[in-house]
């Protein structure tokens, strides 16, 4: 239902937090304003948050961080019911304008949905849905507001999205995310890089220590409980598994079956060596800034790609090259906690698994 506005704008804006989904694109949470205008009678919601599967190079451009959001209309029932339908909470926070900064507020919204205006290049950490309504509210907002730090003091951008991929119950997607993201995403968060999150920008506007910016908090739909449990196969397990299978195949079949071996052991390699070509290219070749400064390539050589072909070779540099992965894979799980970035424990028996075969086969 409409609701009149108290003062001569008849305008009510207020910020939708969007509790985290079951999917990945959706565990973090959204954020999105929602604009009642008593003058013309509509309720509309303004999201940042919308991008076009139907975009030429659609893949290509998402990997390479290319891909343009834009902000995008749509009427306030619709948006509700998608999220209530599909049990993800939703929380409306009035912002606390004057009359004038409503008009001003609003006349920006509209001016930024014409197409020359309403595209952005998407950054999930430092310009997306969250971070875009959050620039308007300290722009508007007069005098600027200081939102404050919400999470604890010290706390890293990776410790950040572990929580919501934890509570998620998704190893999988954090050892992905882990692997992708370069040593920069452990780095501290300042107050206003803690505001990429959805929940942090809703906490900070009920705690702003500068005057209140929320008139009211409210959740808008109640929520069924659901219970879902975490994966008996998560990476650690699943790496170990492999690691023992290894073992177990080299102990009782490695001399029967040599070519069984050397096929697993050449696909072992490259799989490993195809990682790290793209982890090198996500560094070098995309405009991800948190997938640069990778350690992960201490233990996913790219060279491993091209000496899987000669895994059974007895020529001096491919044991020179096995002796050299033994060795690194050493120093790497003895520097394993001093390394400037937080590699992800469940890749432990995996980087054993890799020092075991270059041990056997050097």
């Amino acid at each position: 239902m409409i609701t009149f506005a108290q003062d001569s704008s008849r305008l009510r804006i207020s910020l939708l937090t969007c509790s985290p989904g079951d999917e990945l694109y959706s565990i973090f949470g959204h954020s999105a304003l929602r604009v009642i205008d008593s003058n013309s009678v509509t309720d509309h919601v303004y999201n940042y948050g919308t991008f076009n599967f139907d975009d030429k190079n659609f893949y290509l451009k998402f990997v390479r961080g290319k891909l343009l959001y834009y902000m995008s209309i749509e009427q306030f029932t619709d948006f509700r019911d998608l999220y209530q339908y599909t049990n993800r909470g939703m929380t409306e926070q009035v912002l606390d304008l004057s009359a004038e900064e409503k008009q001003v507020f609003k006349q920006f919204l509209v001016e930024n949905l014409k197409e020359e205006n309403k595209f952005y290049q998407y950054d999930f950490f430092f310009d997306n849905c969250t971070t875009r309504v959050r620039d308007l509210i300290v722009k508007y907002k007069q005098p600027a507001p200081l939102l404050p730090a919400v999470r604890p003091p010290g706390m890293r951008f990776r410790q950040a999205i572990h929580e919501y991929l934890d509570r998620g119950k998704q190893p999988w997607s954090k050892l992905g995310i882990d692997i992708l993201l370069g040593a920069k995403t452990d780095r501290v968060m300042t107050a206003a890089e803690q505001q990429f999150l959805p929940d942090n920008l809703m906490m900070a506007l009920d705690s702003n220590r500068n005057g209140r910016l929320a008139l009211s908090s409210q959740n808008l739909y109640p929520l069924q409980e659901q219970t879902t449990g975490k994966p008996f196969f998560t990476p650690l397990i699943s790496f170990s598994i492999l690691l023992l299978v290894f073992v177990l195949l080299h102990f009782t079949a490695g001399k029967k079956w040599p070519l069984l071996m050397a096929g697993l052991d050449g696909m072992l390699f490259f799989l490993t060596g195809l990682l790290g070509f793209i982890l090198v290219f996500m560094w070098v070749a995309t405009d991800h800034s948190m997938t640069k400064n990778n350690y992960n390539l201490l233990w996913a050589l790219p060279t491993h790609l091209f000496i899987s072909f000669f895994i059974s070779s007895k020529k001096l540099w491919v044991k020179r090259y096995l002796n050299f992965t033994f060795l690194a894979g050493v120093l790497l799980l003895f520097a394993w906690a001093f390394i400037p970035q937080q590699l992800n424990t469940a890749l432990v028996p995996f980087v054993l698994l890799l020092m075991f075969r270059a041990w056997v086969r050097k």
